[in-house]
C-alpha cells in the first residue's frame, strides 16, 4: 500500500536520478548552484537547515523554485520545532541526517513527506515500521555501494536516496547497485564533474 509521500517522491524523482544538496553555500550562491542544477536537468533541490542565513538562502531557492516549478527540500531536520520552521519557509520535502521517530511523526503529522537518513537494517526496519518506504542512506561513501545490494534482499520495497560524499566519479556506482536517486554538491562547481552528470542523466533519465 501507497502513501502520499511514497507517490510524492516518485513523482518528485521520475526519471531523474539525481538531486543536489546546497549545505552552507549562503543566499547567493545558493541561488546559483541552485540554476545550475536546474539546467542541468536535476529537479529537486536540499538546502540543510541550519543557521539563519541558510533559512534566508532556503526561502530564496524557494522563490527562484516556484518560478520554475520545481521543489525543493530542507535538510538537517533535527526536531519537530525544526519541521515546523522548514514548512513555514516553503520546503517541499524534509530531509533529516538520522531517524527519530518524534521528527517522523511531526512531519507526517504536517503533511509533508520527509526522507530520514538511516545506515543500518535496525533503522530501516524503524522506518518501515513508520510508515516510509523512501529513506536517505548516510553516508553513502562510508555504507559503500555493496551495502544497497545486500539490504535490498530482506526490504525490496524500500527506495534509497544516496548522500555524502557521492560526486561525478563514484555515482553510476550507486546507482548500478540499487540506489534510486544520488545527492551531489560540490560536484555543481566543478565543470569537468557538471559534463559527466550530464551524461548520467542522459543515459539513465526517464527509469
Amino acid at each position: 500500500m501507497t502513501t502520499a509521500a511514497d507517490d510524492w517522491f516518485e513523482t518528485a524523482f521520475a526519471g531523474v536520478p539525481l538531486m543536489a544538496i546546497l549545505r552552507g553555500m549562503g543566499v547567493d550562491r545558493s541561488v546559483r548552484l541552485s540554476e545550475t542544477a536546474w539546467d542541468l536537468g536535476i529537479d529537486s533541490v536540499e538546502v540543510p537547515l541550519q543557521t539563519d542565513e541558510d533559512e534566508r538562502a532556503l526561502r530564496e531557492v524557494v522563490r527562484q523554485a516556484a518560478q520554475q516549478g520545481k521543489s525543493v527540500g530542507a535538510g538537517t531536520i533535527i526536531s519537530p520545532a525544526h519541521v515546523a520552521q522548514a514548512v513555514e519557509a516553503g520546503a517541499a520535502y524534509l530531509v533529516s541526517p538520522g531517524l527519530d521517530p518524534a521528527v517522523v511523526r511531526a512531519a507526517q503529522d504536517a503533511g509533508i513527506p520527509i526522507l530520514p537518513g538511516v545506515s543500518t537494517p535496525t533503522e530501516v526496519q524503524l522506518a518501515v515500521g513508520l510508515g516510509l518506504t523512501w529513506l536517505k542512506a548516510f553516508p553513502a561513501t562510508w555504507l559503500g555501494a555493496d551495502w544497497f545490494a545486500h539490504i535490498r534482499g530482506p526490504f525490496p520495497q524500500v527506495q534509497f536516496v544516496a548522500t555524502g560524499g557521492v560526486n561525478a566519479s563514484n555515482v553510476e556506482t550507486f546507482l548500478d547497485a540499487g540506489v534510486r536517486v544520488a545527492a551531489v554538491g560540490s560536484a555543481l562547481e566543478d565543470p569537468r564533474q557538471l559534463a559527466r552528470l550530464a551524461d548520467v542523466l542522459r543515459s539513465r533519465g526517464g527509469r
